[in-house]
């Protein structure tokens, strides 16, 4: 009878162990999915809004000093992060490449123009630092028309704002639910030796030592826990890094190893922090209130 009680209890033990660690898991799982999201927001967006092109056309006058002299400059000015001369006749062939006939055959001329298609970095594709760089290049006499898609520019930066502002909210709620569901688990655990934490209290055991073997357990299942999350989210990564090399996911490996650091160390920290308070909160119960 003695025995299957232990066993009993031994099960009872280790299923204990196993939701605290699942929970564990889980939680900093996706705590470390979004911090890793946040890290690599910014770097999605700036690719995004490199990718929307600023066109310059220059009038049919400007000969090849001119268009030399004005890739010279784009070679040297801070906003330019890349640009390409597209010739009026290439410009023509790509054309008939997409409607699929020659449209010069019955024009007779080229009405195309030279052009330079300029992608600006990131933290100049802004309304006011886009404004300023067109005033700038319309100032060259030569040129004929700057062409950008302006609502584009303005939707995605407002959508930027609005995504940064609800991400930070997401972040402080899941934060919250992560420290809750970790402490109930952690109750929960700390709930079924309660009588052994009372015995102990009354036979003349201090409240520290009462308490170590029980912070001791709990930060060996949070690192446990957490490193099965930090081995996760670095399958993640490779994995994304593998099907989309063009994100660039893994570039900044120091961000990426802060964030799994601070996985372990919430890990290690939520876990004590539960098991502290919880075990004080039996230690000050009446033996009465035990049941």
């Amino acid at each position: 009878m003695s025995s299957n009680f232990d066993k009993f209890q031994k099960r009872r033990l280790i299923s204990s162990y196993f939701s605290v660690v699942l929970s564990v898991f889980l939680v900093l799982f996706l705590l470390g999915i979004l911090g890793l999201f946040i890290i690599n927001s910014k770097k999605l967006a700036d690719d995004f809004k490199e990718k929307i092109a600023m066109t310059v056309f220059f009038k049919n006058e400007a000969n090849d000093t001119i268009i030399k002299a004005f890739d010279t400059e784009m070679r040297t000015v801070k906003f330019a992060k890349s640009f390409v001369y597209v010739s009026k006749e290439k410009a023509a062939k790509e054309h008939t490449d997409i409607i699929g006939e020659d449209f010069l055959t019955f024009l007779g001329e080229n009405p195309l123009q030279n052009s330079f298609d300029i992608h600006l970095k990131a933290d100049y594709v802004e309304r006011d630092s886009i404004a300023k760089i067109e005033t700038r290049l319309r100032k060259n006499a030569m040129v004929s028309d700057i062409v950008y898609d302006k609502q584009l520019v303005n939707l995605v930066n407002d959508n930027i704002k609005k995504v940064s502002m609800w991400i930070l909210i997401i972040s402080g709620f899941l934060t919250v639910i992560a420290v809750l569901l970790i402490n109930s688990s952690l109750r929960l655990s700390i709930h079924s030796n309660r009588f052994i934490i009372k015995t102990m209290q009354m036979v003349g055991a201090t409240k520290s030592f009462i308490r170590k073997p029980f912070v001791t357990r709990s930060i060996k299942l949070g690192m446990i826990g957490a490193g099965l999350a930090i081995l996760a989210l670095i399958g993640v990564l490779i994995y994304l890094e593998t099907s989309f090399p063009d994100l660039g996911i893994m570039e900044d490996k120091l961000l990426i190893g802060l964030v799994l650091l601070g996985v372990f160390g919430l890990g290690v920290l939520i876990t004590w922090l539960s098991t502290y308070f919880a075990t004080q909160r039996f230690l000050n119960l009446r033996t009465d209130d035990l049941y």
